[in-house]
């Protein structure tokens, strides 16, 4: 499984209504950028950085970013004090998994 792939698969398997208020995630993955604006209805993905000021931002490898979204591995503070995961807000990044259905990718 590849970065892109993840992205490409975000707006099919988005959970409708798993947010009460618009948000937007900017993601930088290695060489890939996203930016993905998710309301209460769809999940949109944009490739690059779309938008000034992003509501949650991660930063990290594409192999911890698969971890986090194959396997559910949340990001703990040791990763993000050793800084392979920025990010600047870990409550944010954990919502993102109860907003997608991963399974099966």
């Amino acid at each position: 499984m590849d970065v892109k792939k993840i992205f490409e698969g975000m707006p099919s398997r988005y959970i409708k209504g798993s947010v009460d208020k618009a948000t937007t995630y900017y993601f930088s993955i290695g060489d890939s950028k996203f930016t993905v604006k998710i309301d209460a209805d769809a999940a949109t993905v944009e490739q690059g950085k779309t938008v000034e000021k992003a509501d949650v931002i991660l930063k990290t490898t594409p192999a911890l970013f698969e971890k986090m979204v194959l396997k559910g591995k949340a990001p703990g503070p040791i990763d993000i004090a050793r800084g392979k995961i920025k990010t600047n807000d870990p409550m944010g990044l954990q919502k993102l998994r109860t907003m997608f259905d991963f399974k099966g990718l």
